[in-house]
């Protein structure tokens, strides 16, 4: 097939044919005498796939990587790709929710006052800033490297980890999962946690930001759905899930990021949608305390937090720097 017939076919231009091949990511053969470029359907199978990746916001660099994996151990790097690219672009979806509320906050000042003085305008806008920059995230713990030995760390290190398994066992217990109930895992690592629930019958999807993390809880849980996100951007639709759950990841946000993370997970939650979460904090008062570079936030903060956002709470502390909380939206 030449290239005109091609792009009809695909409903794009020559030009951009002869643009992907200049990038590498085509090379169809020429005939002999005349040069002319010949596609077979191979060809035309990976120029579609190249279109939907770009529809998708992929850049070149990123699909040539993604294909050249492709080619040589099959479709991992590419799926890899693509989450990450969903994940980015929810990242960015709730980004822009945020500005739009801004813009409604200042829509409303202008009804109300007849005017909208300059420092309140300056004020929203470095309010919205400050949520940009606090939802930006970043991987500083190295948890791909983790992944191949986390469950043995979850078993060895009984400083970072005593009281796992019975944490774990009381989420279960207190979320009680009614078969077939909708439950999302966030900082699902290796599975450990949505496992259990799975034994429940709930319906489980995980979320994390390691996608060797992601790969080993597929491994051991093959019927689990797994996204990339974290605690500031859920990869899902508002009111998705009958309850969320987290297991040793909240104390990697600062206070700040946990004040954007509550309404995220609300956000997912069906109304009366319920939050279990285990993880490291102190008994302390104020900021939060600094220890082997993680943030293990004033126990009471987290309770704060979530009483203000419409929950009732209850509690049990497992050891000294161990909390598991159960909050439950009061209408």
């Amino acid at each position: 097939m030449k290239i005109k017939e091609v792009a009809d076919r695909l409903k794009i231009t020559q030009r951009a044919i002869r643009f992907y091949e200049d990038k590498g990511l085509i090379a169809p053969s020429k005939q002999d005498d005349n040069q002319y470029r010949m596609f077979d359907d191979e060809d035309i199978w990976r120029l579609q796939t190249i279109i939907a990746l770009r529809e998708s916001g992929m850049s070149i660099s990123d699909i040539r990587t993604a294909l050249s994996d492709a080619d040589a151990h099959g479709n991992g790097q590419l799926r890899y790709f693509l989450e990450l690219q969903r994940s980015v672009m929810f990242s960015k979806w709730v980004e822009m929710k945020q500005i739009i509320e801004t813009t409604d906050e200042m829509i409303d000042s202008l009804k109300r006052n007849q005017g909208l003085a300059l420092d309140n305008i300056f004020a929203l806008a470095e309010g919205s800033r400050r949520l940009r920059e606090q939802r930006a995230w970043e991987d500083r713990w190295g948890f791909d490297r983790l992944a191949g030995i986390h469950d043995r760390l979850v078993q060895e290190d009984e400083r970072k980890y005593g009281n796992y398994d019975e944490a774990l066992s009381l989420i279960v217990k207190w979320v009680s999962p009614i078969p077939g109930e909708r439950g999302l895992d966030i900082g699902t690592g290796t599975g450990n946690l949505a496992g259990r629930l799975i034994k429940e019958g709930a319906d489980m999807a995980g979320v994390d930001q390691s996608n060797e993390m992601l790969k080993e809880c597929q491994r051991k849980f093959p019927e689990m759905e797994t996204k990339l996100g974290n605690f500031l951007a859920l990869p899902y639709l508002d009111g998705k899930f009958d309850f969320v759950v987290s297991s040793f990841a909240l104390h990697h946000l600062t206070h700040d990021q946990m004040r954007m993370a509550i309404p995220e997970m609300r956000r997912v939650l069906k109304p009366r949608g319920r939050i279990c979460i285990a993880d490291l904090m102190t008994d302390g008062e104020g900021s939060a305390a600094r220890e082997e570079g993680e943030n293990y936030i004033p126990f009471s903060n987290l309770i704060d937090l979530l009483e203000s956002s419409g929950y009732v709470t209850k509690f049990q502390k497992m050891n000294e720097r161990l909390h598991v909380v159960l909050a439950v939206p009061i209408r």
